[in-house]
């Protein structure tokens, strides 16, 4: 049997605790410890994850020889610095969303990943969940022909507290849409045409309530195969069940329909249509994504989700910023 992973958390917070649930299915391939500024917290998430060790420092645990890779699990402002010391101590690193807060953070990263001959991947989850990788095959498939629109939606009600560090751009490195809707953005990016031009339309924000971010945000794209598409984001809107909404991808052969959490996907092609039930089995792809980051330390290459195809949803979040606000593009008569 090979031997485990050692994996260090560096923060011990919410999404912490959220990776440290979903490893629970992948002992004992993944040994865990934990380290935060505050010792009692990192002893606390040690034993209630069932890890072998906590730091009191993160640096600790990026130094210690007892870890083979770290998981950077804190606000996105600090990524960058812990990711280049993690490389220069040689470790291997997964690194949360968003990766960096600019997108010229990733060069110096890539260098010292090469340089360091190590494995970096970005913890985009959604990657990796049962939907994106169904609708990946579906569409792939052919059943509907060549896309031509794609909606996504992705509403819900969900506010943060007033003390919430994500209520402080210099700490998560931007709006809600930043720190969460990339995972959207990834989504539509990553079915299999490429997104070429892009632009954000952002409603005027309502100056009410502890959750002092902008949290709305609508896209509009334009795939390289010609075929285009929207999608719609908040964090202020209500919605049936706290999320539940449907979106669409249209073929000139059909249209699959699908919820937008990854509940049920049906495709509507010639002949009759085809129900999948991607699976609520790792719904949102945290062990998959493990899977792959193992497995690439394992094999000596660059997991699914690399730097790289992190970089390419960065160049279009900027782009994204970018346009809102501007002129929206002129339309042929």
């Amino acid at each position: 049997m090979a031997d485990p992973l050692r994996i260090a958390f560096l923060g011990c917070g919410f999404i912490t605790r959220v990776h440290s649930q979903n490893l629970k299915k992948l002992q004992p391939g993944i040994v865990r410890a934990y380290a935060s500024r505050e010792a009692a917290r990192s002893e606390e998430f040690c034993r209630r994850y069932g890890g072998v060790r906590s730091y009191a420092d993160y640096l600790t645990a990026i130094e210690d020889p007892q870890v083979d890779a770290v998981v950077i699990a804190v606000p996105p402002r600090f990524h960058l610095d812990l990711t280049l010391r993690a490389l220069a101590a040689g470790k291997h690193v997964l690194v949360e969303k968003p990766a960096f807060p600019r997108l010229a953070d990733f060069a110096p990263v890539i260098a010292a990943r090469d340089r360091a001959r190590r494995v970096v991947i970005v913890g985009e989850n959604d990657h990796y969940k049962p939907l994106a990788v169904s609708l990946r095959q579906v569409l792939a498939s052919g059943v509907i022909g060549e896309l031509v629109f794609a909606h996504f939606t992705t509403i819900a009600r969900r506010l943060k507290s007033a003390d919430d560090w994500r209520n402080d751009e210099a700490m998560a490195g931007g709006d809600a849409f930043f720190e969460e809707g990339i995972h959207w953005l990834h989504l539509a990016g990553s079915l299999g045409p490429r997104i070429v031009d892009i632009h954000g339309y952002q409603p005027t924000p309502s100056p009410a309530g502890p959750d002092r971010r902008v949290k709305s945000m609508m896209v509009a794209f334009r795939y390289d195969n010609g075929g285009v598409g929207s999608l719609f984001y908040s964090r202020e809107v209500p919605s049936l069940f706290r999320g539940l909404r449907v979106s669409k991808l249209f073929g000139r052969a059909g249209i699959i329909t699908f919820e937008s959490n990854g509940l049920f996907i049906v495709a509507r092609g010639p002949g009759m249509p085809k129900v999948v039930w991607p699976g609520l089995s790792d719904i949102r792809g945290y062990r998959a994504m493990y899977r792959d980051f193992a497995a690439a330390i394992r094999d000596g290459r660059q997991p699914e989700m690399s730097l790289e195809r992190a970089r390419e949803d960065q160049r279009l979040m900027e782009q994204v910023y970018a346009t809102v606000g501007a002129p929206t593009p002129a339309v042929g008569p």
